[in-house]
């Protein structure tokens, strides 16, 4: 069985599409990457002028062991879609565009990346590689955009009316979740989808990763763990403890292969740590923090539904820093930035740091509840006094993300902005 969401009979357009232009009118080729189902093909198509899916046509695949050049004919740019399923069509687009010399010549999308990835090296100069992930709360339609990212790291204010969107709805989108195919089905209706394509990737997609046959009875288990420490620095040793349950635990070396080749076929994604120059002596340390790629794949996977996460508000506060993480690296990524993670061994912790390419940054709290905006106020003034700002320069915003009311600036300079008035 394949699961691709079929359910939307109408596109949405997507942030990442600017993007995806923008390098096609430079480069030979874009790679689109991201897990499966989150809209690669879809937006791929409105930007080609033909295309050939290598993972549903046979025939296609059959003429690339033959003659791939057969494949790459046609208007362009033209979509190669599922390259990974023949991952020896690469060295041919590379060559197709060296011999053609023009950009715009192909997009190709991805859902894995193959396990002896020779193409990071291969197609340097030739070919972009543009990230895509679920929907954002923006794109969905459940957030207003008034509060523009790249507003808050050009260093302004924070504004915004209530955007209305009640915590009953916003449980409903972490289990409902940012993919296309799901829009408008009930939570019920989308975790069942949900759970099928986590049972798809375990018994399925994780082997076409890197070719390689896994447990898929432990990939559930380590999955589970996974989505127990969803936006924590859980430790491999921790998961692979957690994932053993009554039997024997796997080891640590198996448990870090179960997640390498999760974070290959793209629906795990972590949070790196920030390393900025600190003013005080206090050591940064750096682990990762835990994320699936969308936070419904965690509900699914605990095999949660929205009445329980209405009455586990601690679980549903890490859901909820998820889903903020989810949609930041969306609008980060419209503002060629990343989003990264601080803590330190005094256990002064900032849930994300956004930098961009030029330098600057801004750090957000998030937090699910109001009352907490004081502490992770607080939190935001320390970190900023520890930064060495005579080298990475002054935070251009501080702001602590909520799940509802309004967006202001405190008279301390630290912003609360609710996450659906957030966008690009």
């Amino acid at each position: 069985m394949i699961v691709r969401f079929e359910h939307l009979a109408r596109y949405i357009p997507r942030i990442v599409e600017a993007e995806i232009q923008a390098k096609l009118g430079s480069l030979g080729a874009v790679v689109v990457e991201g897990p499966k189902a989150c809209g690669k093909t879809e937006t791929a198509r409105r930007l080609a002028s033909s295309a050939v899916l290598l993972d549903t046509d046979r025939n296609a695949r059959q003429a690339v062991s033959v003659d791939p050049g057969l494949v790459l004919e046609g208007p362009v740019p033209r979509l190669i879609d599922e390259w990974q399923v023949e991952p020896e069509i690469w060295n041919h687009i590379r060559r197709a565009v060296d011999e053609r010399g023009v950009p715009g010549q192909f997009i190709l999308t991805g859902s894995a990346a193959p396990a002896d990835d020779v193409t990071r090296h291969t197609g340097a100069g030739r070919i972009a590689r543009v990230r895509m992930r679920p929907m954002s709360l923006h794109e969905t339609g459940h957030a207003s955009g008034t509060v523009s990212l790249a507003a808050l790291l050009r260093g302004e204010p924070p504004r915004a009316p209530d955007p209305g969107l009640t915590f009953r709805d916003l449980v409903g989108q972490l289990a409902v979740g940012g993919w296309p195919g799901l829009i408008g089905l009930d939570p019920d209706q989308a975790l069942i989808a949900v759970r099928d394509y986590l049972g798809e990737i375990r018994r399925v997609d994780i082997r076409g990763a890197d070719g390689r046959r896994r447990d898929p009875e432990r990939v559930a288990r380590v999955l589970r763990s996974l989505a127990r420490h969803v936006s924590t620095y859980a430790a491999a040793t921790t998961i692979a403890a957690d994932a053993g349950g009554d039997e024997r635990s796997p080891d640590d070396d198996t448990v870090r292969d179960y997640l390498d080749a999760l974070e290959r076929v793209m629906i795990v994604e972590d949070q790196p740590a920030w390393g900025p120059h600190l003013r005080s002596r206090s050591v940064l340390r750096s682990s990762v923090k835990r994320h699936f790629v969308d936070p419904s794949l965690a509900v699914a996977a605990v095999r949660a539904t929205p009445e329980r996460l209405l009455r586990d508000l601690e679980f549903t506060g890490l859901l909820f820093e998820s889903l903020v993480v989810r949609d930041l690296r969306v609008y980060a990524q419209a503002n060629e930035a990343r989003v990264l993670q601080h803590r330190d061994n005094t256990g002064l912790e900032i849930d994300a740091i956004i930098e961009t390419a030029d330098g600057r940054w801004a750090a957000f709290e998030i937090k699910m509840g109001q009352r907490y905006i004081e502490d992770a106020a607080a939190a935001l003034r320390r970190f900023a006094e520890r930064v060495d700002t005579g080298r990475v320069g002054p935070p251009a915003s501080l702001a602590v993300i909520v799940a509802g009311g309004y967006g202001y600036m405190r008279d301390d300079g630290i912003g609360v902005i609710p996450v659906a008035a957030l966008g690009p």
